[in-house]
């Protein structure tokens, strides 16, 4: 029996983090617990439900408390794996890293390449995150897939590549939906979304039981909205991907300091 603990983390101390857990037993993968901040997150133990039409404010991440929480979710079954959405490296990170630009060779023709980290994005916060976690050895292109306790970098995007058997990058993300789809109205924005997550969470489901995220009809939530429900999907991408490194079907790109592991479609 094993759990992975998962995490979308901002790049900010105060945009909200998505948070998933899922464990493995009898056979099967089960999801324990999602959320679309941490401090939604913090109260699942307590049997206190996310409200996904609230705007959710995190104070950046402690990892303790992140451990904690999850360990009170899947009791006795121990987290083997943390996956964080989020440059994460055993060197200094003060700009575009090996790991990044081998994402974006690897990647970039399907619309996946990888964003530029600096000193002060996501700066501290990675460390934090890293540190905090020093039980769990960060993977690096050195680290075999599937060695645990880990602690490893993913990447949505990518992912999803392999998850879908899509060819290029899924158009899901709010952020981006004027690019999508020029000229469509904010109603269709809201429907184009809401079907790219269902396709999300069916092919998840698949992999994972138990997922519930409760997607709102598009008259029912706003554009910006839809950001919460976005965060909480990419923290079950990223507990996917763990899943996938876990059994031996992930790939590292990068170097001995940083790796984003990618699941192959095998």
């Amino acid at each position: 029996m094993t759990a992975i603990l998962a995490i979308d983390a901002a790049w900010t101390t105060t945009n909200p983090s998505g948070v998933a857990v899922v464990s493995h037993h009898g056979g099967s993968w089960r999801c324990r617990g999602i959320s679309p901040s941490y401090e939604a997150f913090y109260r699942l133990p307590d049997g206190e439900a996310p409200d996904w039409s609230a705007k959710h404010v995190d104070r950046g991440p402690e990892p303790d408390r992140l451990i904690s929480v999850a360990q009170r979710m899947v009791g006795n079954v121990a987290i083997e794996v943390v996956t964080v959405d989020m440059p994460l490296s055993l060197a200094p990170i003060i700009g575009r890293r090996s790991a990044d630009d081998a994402i974006s060779r690897a990647f970039g023709g399907k619309g996946c390449s990888a964003h530029t980290p600096s000193t002060s994005r996501p700066g501290k916060i990675a460390e934090t995150i890293r540190d905090g976690l020093s039980e769990y050895r960060l993977a690096t292109a050195g680290t075999s897939a599937g060695t645990r306790p880990a602690l490893v970098e993913v990447y949505p995007h990518p992912a999803l590549l392999a998850l879908t058997g899509s060819d290029y990058r899924l158009p899901y993300k709010v952020a981006r939906s004027g690019r999508y789809w020029r000229g469509a109205s904010v109603t269709e924005k809201k429907a184009r979304l809401l079907e790219q997550y269902r396709l999300i969470l069916r092919a998840l489901s698949k992999r994972i039981e138990g997922i519930h995220v409760p997607l709102p009809e598009p008259d029912n939530v706003t554009l910006t909205g839809l950001k919460t429900y976005e965060d909480g999907i990419d923290a079950l991408v990223c507990a996917w991907a763990g899943i996938e490194y876990l059994e031996g079907r992930a790939a590292a790109y990068g170097d001995a300091d940083a790796a984003v592991w990618v699941p192959t479609d095998e």
